[in-house]
């Protein structure tokens, strides 16, 4: 009765992100339709891949016909953070839990599942997350697979208009965290401005997008990790 509780707790939680999810993923589904996908391969490349930067750079990746490694490789580096936010989340597990149920959690984890589910009291059930992911991952799959849809009958003109729309929701994302932290704000200029030199400079502009995308992510990432580590006293702040 227990886990049936913590199961429609999740659901709960789950209506709200994946309500959000949907219209995210219908402008995904503009970009996807763009590399030529199919609804049922947006599907499953959402289901699959339930994040937003990393399906952009899967998407984009394969409009630009870049190399399956490289394809690999900067879906690998834009989703790493996955790996700590699981990390995190498995020490709220007690010591009895079940492999599998590890397992499925690691596979849902987003990041606004993974911040409703670090807010709960006490051990974490995995009830709580199943509940949130069968709401969050079908709206998040099926708004890529209308958004491919709605590109196919829609002219180009509105197409191109609602591929903008992404972009609006990356900067909704930047802004707020730049304007309370500097380093932040610095990293995303320098991005934009080696992003920019990348492109013209000799040899390295002959690289694939897909490279260039790679070698920026982990050199700037790297580098504030190195220079500017978080403070975990308290993590909006830098040392």
């Amino acid at each position: 009765m227990k886990n049936k509780s913590v199961f429609f707790n999740g659901i709960a939680a789950g209506l709200p992100i994946g309500l959000g999810y949907f219209a995210v993923a219908f402008s995904l589904g503009i970009v996807a339709r763009k590399a030529s996908l199919t609804p049922l391969q947006g599907f499953i490349a959402s289901f699959l891949n339930l994040a937003s930067a990393g399906e952009y750079a899967l998407f984009t990746s394969i409009e630009q016909s870049v190399t399956y490694i490289e394809v690999a490789v900067i879906t690998f580096v834009v989703n790493a953070r996955y790996l700590l936010m699981s990390c995190a989340l498995s020490q709220r597990f007690s010591e009895d839990t079940p492999f599998f149920h590890r397992f499925f959690v690691a596979f849902g984890i987003t990041d606004e599942i993974f911040g409703v589910s670090i807010a709960q009291k006490g051990s974490l059930n995995p009830f709580y997350n199943y509940g949130a992911m069968l709401i969050a991952v079908p709206l998040w799959s099926i708004g890529t697979s209308l958004g491919i849809i709605a590109g196919n009958l829609l002219p180009e003109m509105v197409v191109s208009s609602l591929s903008v729309a992404l972009y609006g929701m990356f900067i909704a994302i930047i802004i707020p965290s730049a304007k309370k932290n500097m380093t932040i704000a610095l990293a995303v200029l320098v991005s934009f401005a080696l992003s920019w030199g990348f492109s013209i400079l000799p040899y390295i502009k002959e690289l694939s997008s897909g490279n260039r995308t790679i070698i920026l992510t982990v050199v700037i990432s790297a580098a504030l990790a190195y220079f500017k580590p978080v403070n975990e006293e308290n993590p909006d702040s830098a040392d």
